[in-house]
């Protein structure tokens, strides 16, 4: 099969919340592409709009990812370049896009990735912790009871563990940490990283929860390692 006569999907970064994170290279690609594969149409046309690019928008999500790939992948089987954009950030992690990724490996589609803003590793960076190894439990369950257990089962790692929720679960979160890993465990709390609010928390747990109070944000939460839990 000759695949030079496909077209290829690039896997774009876009910026978490400076817009001046976007990169020249990501750019370009949103330039020069057929059409640009977003999770909401809404948010896809503004951040088009705020980089002055006008594509063709494909709406990509978790309630329709499984309808929308072979229409995807026709269209890059005739030649068409696509672009995949998420709302914000780097695009498939924690974000639809995996069930098209397998399919068009199997399809031997060109796929790229154009790195970019990442919430996690922007937080990693200005961690002071030692996270050569850690565990990425990503986000919880939302169910309480279930929640409770997967925080029990944490407790019991040997790296650290870096978490992350939605903005109205902040304080939820770190009631949590604070009830399964006690009020010393040392945490980062990284919140709206890139914009004007942007603000890091470092102490023990209890502490940083009782300094964030009922904030609401974007965030990323890291504990440090077992061996250092009180």
């Amino acid at each position: 099969m000759d695949t030079k006569k496909f077209g290829t999907l690039f896997i774009v970064s876009t910026p978490i919340g400076n817009p001046g994170d976007l990169t020249l290279r990501a750019l370009e690609v949103l330039k020069t592409a057929d059409a640009v594969l977003c999770e909401e149409r809404k948010e896809g046309a503004r951040f088009l709009k705020s980089i002055s690019v006008s594509k063709p928008l494909i709406e990509l999500n978790e309630h329709n990812e499984s309808d929308m790939i072979q229409m995807v992948l026709l269209r890059l089987m005739n030649g068409e370049n696509l672009a995949l954009i998420s709302d914000c950030g780097t695009p498939v992690f924690n974000d639809p896009g995996r069930q098209l990724l397998d399919l068009l490996y199997g399809s031997r589609i060109p796929i790229v990735p154009v790195p970019g803003a990442s919430s996690l590793m922007a937080a990693i960076s200005a961690c002071p912790f030692d996270l050569d190894q850690f565990y990425f439990a990503g986000f919880l369950p939302s169910k309480t009871e279930q929640r409770a257990a997967v925080m029990a089962r944490l407790a019991t790692s040997s790296n650290a563990i870096i978490l992350m929720d939605t903005p109205y679960r902040l304080s939820k979160v770190l009631a949590e940490v604070v009830n399964a890993f006690g009020r010393s465990q040392k945490i980062f709390l990284a919140c709206n990283i890139t914009l004007p609010t942007e603000r890091f928390y470092l102490g023990e747990a209890q502490k940083v929860a009782d300094e964030s109070q009922n904030r609401k944000a974007e965030f990323i939460l890291v504990l440090d390692k077992p061996a250092r839990r009180r």
